[in-house]
């Protein structure tokens, strides 16, 4: 079974700077890649980043690219968000997933989920 276990999250003003990390453990065979989404409240769970975990393919929605870096460590397990610039309306709960078979932009495309860590960006 694969455990994902996201930290980092918090309040920083307008401006500042995050660094999220999600750590996997009990890794699945053939992990494919890994991403983050965010959840404000009543809108919609949203893809923000992904990264092939062999390779270093990234991807990002437009709304974060240039503010946002997502990285992995391999030899760890674990991937990181690192958030710059950030904006009030990037208040979420921030998720990671795991994905087994794709890497992608959809939810369905991830087959484990973290528990979330908040993100507040007060003005």
């Amino acid at each position: 079974q694969v455990q994902l276990v996201e930290s980092g999250g918090g309040l920083v003003q307008a401006g500042g700077s995050l660094r999220l990390s999600c750590a996997a453990s009990g890794r699945a065979f053939g992990t494919y890649g890994m991403g983050w989404f965010r959840q404000a409240p009543g809108k919609e769970r949203e893809f923000v980043a992904a990264i092939s975990w062999s390779g270093g393919n990234t991807y990002y929605a437009d709304f974060v690219k240039g503010r946002f870096t997502i990285s992995s460590d391999n030899a760890k397990n674990t991937v990181y968000l690192q958030m710059n610039s950030l904006k009030p309306e990037d208040t979420a709960v921030y998720y990671c997933a795991l994905g087994t078979r794709f890497l992608g932009r959809n939810a369905w495309e991830y087959d484990y989920w973290g528990q979330g860590t908040q993100v507040t960006v007060s003005s």
